[in-house]
């Protein structure tokens, strides 16, 4: 089991990224459009620096739903390498046996 402030810490992240999306995504349109003065983009870059930095999706982890660890997790699951072992041994996922030659 990882840390809970560390998971605490990744949903306060997500909840960041939802409330600031809208905003982020109309000045990096602003910041992109190069029909637009340099000055007006600028201020707009400036603008987007102000935000959080927590409110960027790229500063999301991807983490088990189950257990929380970061690393060897299937993005589709949303579950790790570990917990869907442990899961399919017990028969809570349908169609999925452990392997055994």
């Amino acid at each position: 089991m990882a840390k809970t402030s560390a998971v605490q810490k990744n949903l306060k992240r997500i909840k960041l990224v939802k409330k600031y999306a809208n905003k982020r995504a109309a000045l990096k349109k602003i910041i992109k459009n190069k029909k637009l003065e340099l000055s007006e983009r600028f201020a707009a870059q400036l603008k987007l620096n102000k935000l959080p930095k927590n409110s960027s999706r790229i500063r999301i982890r991807n983490r088990c739903e189950v257990s929380g660890r970061p690393h060897g997790v299937y993005r589709k699951l949303k579950i790790s390498r570990i917990a869907l072992r442990d899961m399919a041994s017990s028969g809570k996922i349908p169609g999925m046996t452990k392997s055994s030659w």
